[in-house]
């Protein structure tokens, strides 16, 4: 019944910015953590960033400073904005919700050009 839809990934220059969003139906997550993952090439799943109910985020070193992670409860959305992107952003990104299950985007391309 849950679905999660991400838009907004695309080919950026280094230095770029993007702005990733991620939409969910079939249910409400007001209550659940809901965060973005990225998988590059011969590397494994990682969290970029995390967001609470409470609001209370979590970055990864490599993008603090860089990424901010949001959220509307309302409109049961998160979305990640990038800032001064590098070449080793490069990935694709997920989004991922969790309360009682964990529910996965389809993930989204990400390509910051050279």
């Amino acid at each position: 019944q849950v679905q999660l839809v991400e838009s907004g990934g695309g080919l950026v220059q280094p230095g770029g910015s993007l702005r990733l969003s991620c939409s969910a139906s079939g249910t409400i997550f007001s209550l659940a953590t809901m965060g973005w993952y990225r998988q590059a090439p011969g590397k494994q799943r990682e969290l970029v960033a995390r967001i609470t109910s409470g609001g209370s985020t979590n970055y990864a070193d490599s993008v603090k400073g860089r990424f901010t992670i949001s959220r509307d409860n309302a409109k049961n959305t998160v979305s990640l904005q990038m800032n001064s992107l590098k070449a080793e952003d490069t990935a694709v990104y997920y989004c991922k919700v969790t309360l009682i299950n964990e529910y996965w985007g389809q993930g989204t391309q990400v390509t910051v050009s050279s």
